[in-house]
This record gives structure tokens, sequence and C-alpha cells, in this order.
């Protein structure tokens, strides 16, 4: 029960030194840089998913072309003379 008194006694004088040393000013601060942030982000995000779906139907091609190329050989083989 001490330590949790501890705890909240803190947390209030942590508070009171963020709102007298300027915390809104440092709020906006951190605020912006956070915008800033995630519309970078949001632009790599969508380069990502544009080259995620490139490499999707590059594989699904080349998986196609050699499910076709395995059927067109087991014809083959099996049309073959014995």
């Amino acid at each position: 029960m001490g330590k949790f008194i501890m705890g909240v006694i803190v947390g209030i004088l942590i508070f009171f030194l963020f709102v007298y040393f300027g915390g809104s000013r440092t709020l906006k601060k951190v605020g912006v840089g956070l915008i800033d942030t995630g519309k970078r982000m949001e632009v790599m995000e969508d380069m990502i998913k544009k080259k995620k779906g490139d490499v999707e139907k590059d594989l699904e091609k080349d998986v196609k072309k050699r499910v076709f190329k395995e059927d067109k050989d087991t014809t083959k083989r099996m049309e073959a003379p014995r």
C-alpha cells in the first residue's frame, strides 16, 4: 500500500513539474513532429503495399507458367509411343 501511495505522489509531482516548465509548448512540438512522422509513414506504407501487389502478381504469373509447363511435359510423356 505504501508503494502505491508513493507512486501516486511521484506521478502528481511529475505532472505539476511538466505543466510548470512549459509542458504545453513541448507537447505541441512533439505533436507536430508526430504528425510529420505519420505522413511519412503513410507514404512508405503505400509504397510497400504497391510493391507487395507487384511481387504477388509476378509470383502468380511464375507459378502459372510452371504449372502449364509441367502439364505440357506430362501430356507429351503420356502421348509418346512406347
